[in-house]
């Protein structure tokens, strides 16, 4: 009796912990939708990316549509009057940023905001009430052999996904489609000041990369993080700083974007077809600003002159080029998880710094500036071998293909999730941004894009052999 007493506390206490995130999530959500005017929500601020509207409703499609009979049962499912099949439809899925084709819809083909917000209002407290209700164990297996801790989970960390995919799609809206957030920006770090960035390389010696999550832990990864594995990693060299602006703003001068040598094949047709000249959050004004050699830096709710200690965001193809300008290379990410997890003594971190849950002394992340900082900005999230800010401030683009681990198996409730990216075209990003979660900052989360999309929260370093 004791024992099944102490069984269902846990399961309360892991229920109740659960539920709390989701409603976290759901804020983090909200505020972000509540800094778009009105009448802006039914904007593009990326060519490639739906109209704001379809997000607003596609977070509670997606919630309705992995929970709603997959876990809380046909025979629990609310009344008529709260289930919109053709909105679930609407809703459901997004696009593939780049390759796609471009949308051609109307801000008339969608919903009225007040039927979007209706549907939004329906499903949250359709589900609610029986999550609420919930009295079994949510560690135990359902469907297909996984539990609602895990479907819940899927739940949470795909919208927070979307809350910095929203993030980077907001931040091209014009500063006065949007409400400005008092205090939003951080762009100062917690460097001294006026501590100057100097670029140099660390040493790794060669050792092992542990990657990948293993099932018998128990914890929570997306499909692609499975399974645990080693990879051996010979001795190299990696810049201790993500390549700022000021680097970069060397590249273009020496034209880095002219030299075809620079760049694949498809790397520069892709630069020629949509005249690329410089990272997409720069723009050129000559009179106004003298910093950054008359460049201007679009920040979320400003224009400011070019920081240069910053990290600059590019694509993976700018990135390529840059690398290979300076006759070096990007990462692969068994030398990107090795410079950031590995030490001296060949054991592994659970974080760069150690194992101390990630805290706002130890990089820029999980939603506290809108902004990226000083690259030198977070010595205390320092990796073992001295490497810095490899969590937040930007994700780091690498070498690697996204593509699966021996042993992969899709989630059977969202097959598409990895699996329809494994094409050849992606590659692994890691570390996170100023806008990435807390609990995604594991060792094993993996995030990719095309190498052509330039708006994602992106920078990179270089490595050579």
């Amino acid at each position: 009796m004791l024992i099944a007493e102490k069984d269902v506390t846990v399961s309360h206490k892991a229920s109740d912990e659960l539920l709390e995130r989701l409603s976290d999530a759901r804020r983090r959500s909200d505020a972000l939708f509540s800094i778009v005017r009105t009448e802006s929500l039914y904007d593009r601020p990326i060519s490639e990316r739906h109209r704001i509207i379809f997000y607003v409703g596609h977070l509670e499609a997606f919630d309705w549509n992995l929970l709603s009979e997959s876990i809380l049962g046909p025979d629990t499912m609310p009344d008529t009057t709260t289930v919109h099949p053709e909105l679930d439809r609407l809703f459901a899925f997004g696009i593939d940023p780049v390759g796609g084709g471009l949308p051609t819809d109307l801000p008339s083909d969608w919903p009225s905001l007040e039927t979007v917000r209706g549907y939004v209002h329906d499903i949250r407290s359709a589900l609610d009430q029986r999550l609420a209700e919930l009295t079994a164990d949510v560690n135990a297996p359902t469907r297909d052999g996984f539990s609602l801790s895990t479907l819940l989970n899927v739940a949470i960390e795909h919208r927070l996904m979307h809350v910095e995919t929203l993030a980077y799609m907001l931040h091209r809206l014009p500063h006065d489609a949007k409400v400005r957030v008092t205090n939003s920006s951080r762009l100062g770090g917690t460097a001294l000041p006026g501590s100057p960035v100097v670029p140099r390389s660390i040493s790794i010696p060669a050792g092992v990369a542990p990657l990948g999550l293993s099932h018998d832990t128990g914890n929570f990864g997306w499909d692609n993080e499975f399974e645990a594995h080693t990879v051996n990693v010979p001795a190299f060299e990696i810049d201790q700083y993500k390549v700022t602006n000021g680097q970069y703003l060397e590249f273009m001068a020496d034209g880095g974007y002219d030299n075809r040598a620079l760049w694949s094949d498809d790397g520069w047709n892709w630069k020629t077809a949509q005249n690329i000249t410089h990272p997409s959050l720069w723009s050129k004004e000559t009179d106004k600003h003298k910093d950054g050699d008359g460049w201007l830096y679009l920040t979320m709710f400003d224009v400011v002159p070019l920081p240069l200690d910053r990290p600059v965001y590019v694509s993976q193809a700018e990135a390529s080029a840059y690398a290979k300008w300076t006759g070096k290379l990007l990462p692969t990410e068994a030398q990107w998880q090795r410079a950031a997890y590995g030490t001296g003594d060949e054991s592994t971190r659970q974080y760069p710094w150690g194992d101390e849950p990630p805290n706002a002394d130890h990089g820029n992340f999980d939603f506290h500036s809108w902004d990226p900082t000083a690259v030198n900005a977070f010595p205390k999230g320092q990796s073992g071998f001295g490497v810095d800010d490899m969590l937040g401030n930007g994700w780091e683009w690498t070498s690697t293909v996204f593509a699966p681990f021996t042993g992969f198996q899709a989630f059977p409730f969202y097959r598409g999730y990895s699996a329809d990216f494994f094409d050849g075209k992606h590659f692994v990003m890691k570390g996170g941004s100023a806008r990435t979660a807390a609990c995604m900052l594991r060792p094993t989360f993996r995030n990719w894009f095309q190498a052509h999309y330039q708006y994602v929260y992106a920078g990179f370093r270089c490595v050579s052999r």
